[in-house]
């Protein structure tokens, strides 16, 4: 498949992911396989080291190592993902259909540019009024947005998909680059011994030497990554001076509590493991500033977690989060950084509202259904990516244009109609990104001409909707100042006949004669 890695370009790449089951071609064996490319060689023998896979493992002979070929698998749990979903799409448009598809597009927003002119420039019937005449152009207009969208849809996917291509293909370059290391990595680790078992169920040589010789000299540093590790001594938490932690690119299920001993650390890379959990006595390193644990299978967060107050940066990427802990944003304030892309959050809770020092939050690939009321009050923000949560995100909230400090805005693949009346208020966005929704308000010939345009388009909407209301109010004050003159006259009326009433009782009766009905009636 043209989504396979290309051997060539992406030897080790191609080697792993053919083996990963979920991402193998089920094609049958006579079209094209990415092991056995349609040549002479493919009809060779697969230990033939002339094939594309067994001349890969004669020059790299530990890629035979089923733990190594795990651990590899593991780190490239981005791409694999990646791969998965470019699958489901289609295979990458050929430029000729890329360049026909961005010329319809230009054609279609020419033609609705003519059409909307039209309907500005219409004149107004004598005997309709402005009000009505507006509502009326105002749903033309809309009808005639809609069916340019609707034009659009089809040729917007192909030059979407093809940009996901072309950043496929900048993913692989990575990747591949990450594969490297860890091929270097367990080469090192092997040569020290030849039938060294890579993921013993024992502490192997080389971590307990590490550990010792950190216990002996103190040391604040230990980098532990890419070395298949399953587990984590319990002695690194008797390394009371340890500031850094690098155990990423392993296969760690667990990290034990006594992490909780290191008391003095900063800095804790777990990224690219196992994991499925993280321990509740990870709240008492609470000089943690930096947690990657991206890239493992977690499903949930400790609430103890909450309890790490100096985080400063927070990555929880690609694992299977659900949702975040209720009081996460109350604890973390000194947050600045906070990465839960790739996973399948569908709420953020009110309480990250209240991360006055975030600056950065990625929440891309998702299932967001919206966003806490009061988003408005991170002031401090300045990236922030929403992207691709599909059509689960609808809507932002009237608040969002509070994020004063907000420099680039990723709402893409989403199924919002329109921003929000007060996102002219973003006054230092600099990058936004509103492709595939079907938006109509700003309408799309707007949101082509970039940020500024956008943001002064709906400052100017807002400005009409604050003229629109304090017309209405003046309506509603003058029916008021009528509805109480009218009142007020009316009482005066009855008081004064009620007073009229009596001096003519009292002159025309006495106190032993009856009153006349018929002369109170008439009065």
């Amino acid at each position: 498949m043209a989504m396979d890695p290309n051997p060539k370009s992406f030897p080790i790449l191609s080697y792993v992911m053919a083996r990963i089951p979920s991402l193998s071609p089920r094609t049958p064996a006579t079209e094209f396989d990415i092991e056995r490319p349609a040549s002479p060689a493919s009809r060779r023998a697969p230990s033939d080291p002339s094939s594309s896979s067994s001349r890969i493992v004669h020059d790299l002979p530990h890629l035979s190592d089923p733990k190594v070929l795990a651990s590899m698998t593991t780190a490239i749990s981005d791409v694999a993902q990646t791969r998965s979903v470019l699958k489901t799409l289609g295979e990458r448009p050929d430029h000729e259909a890329v360049d026909t598809a961005k010329a319809k597009l230009a054609e279609v927003e020419v033609n609705l540019s003519a059409k909307l002119q039209e309907i500005v420039l219409s004149s107004r019937p004598a005997d309709v009024e402005l009000l009505e005449w507006r509502a009326h152009l105002a749903e033309k207009e809309n009808e005639c947005r809609q069916a340019a969208d609707k034009e659009k849809q089809g040729y917007k996917a192909i030059v979407q998909l093809d940009e996901m291509h072309e950043a496929y293909e900048k993913m692989l370059k990575e990747a591949e680059e990450r594969l490297v290391k860890i091929y270097e990595s367990a080469e090192r680790g092997l040569q020290e011994e030849e039938h060294l078992d890579p993921v013993s169920e024992e502490v192997n040589e080389e971590v307990a030497r590490i550990l010792q010789d950190a216990n002996e000299k103190e040391m604040d540093r230990i980098s532990l990554s890419g070395r298949r590790l399953r587990f984590l001594p319990e002695g690194f938490g008797r390394i009371r001076g340890l500031v850094v932690l690098d155990i990423s690119s392993n296969q760690l299920q667990i990290i034990p509590d006594s992490i909780s001993g290191l008391e003095n650390l900063e800095e804790l890379n777990a990224s690219s493991n196992l994991l499925e959990s993280l321990p509740d006595s990870i709240g008492l390193l609470q000089k943690l500033k930096l947690l990657n644990v991206s890239g493992n299978k977690l499903h949930a967060l400790p609430d103890t977690i909450c309890h790490c107050r100096s985080l400063v940066e927070l990555d929880v990427s690609f694992n299977s989060l659900t949702y975040l802990p209720t009081n996460i944003g109350h604890e973390l304030v000194n947050l600045e950084k906070l990465a839960i892309q790739l996973n399948k959050i569908r709420s953020l809770p009110s309480s990250l509202c209240g991360m006055s020092s975030l600056r950065y939050l990625d929440a891309h690939f998702n299932e967001l259904h919206g966003l806490p009321q009061a988003i408005g009050k991170l002031t401090q923000l300045e990236y922030l990516n929403l992207g691709s949560n599909f059509t689960d995100l609808t809507e932002l909230p009237h608040t969002f244009g509070d994020l004063s400090s907000l420099k680039e805005l990723d709402l893409s693949n989403n199924q919002i109609h329109a921003l929000p009346d007060t996102f002219g208020h973003l006054e230092n966005l600099k990058k936004l990104n509103l492709e595939q929704n079907p938006l109509t308000i700003p309408p799309m010939e707007v949101v082509n001409k970039g940020p500024d345009a956008v943001r002064t388009f709906m400052s100017k909407r807002w400005l009409e909707i604050l003229e629109e209301e304090d017309r209405k109010r003046t309506l509603e004050m003058d029916e008021q100042t009528q509805t109480g003159w009218l009142t007020r006259s009316t009482s005066w009326l009855k008081t004064y006949v009620s007073g009229v009433s009596e001096t003519v009782s009292g002159i025309v009766g006495s106190p032993k004669s009856p009153r006349d009905p018929y002369l109170d009636q008439q009065l």
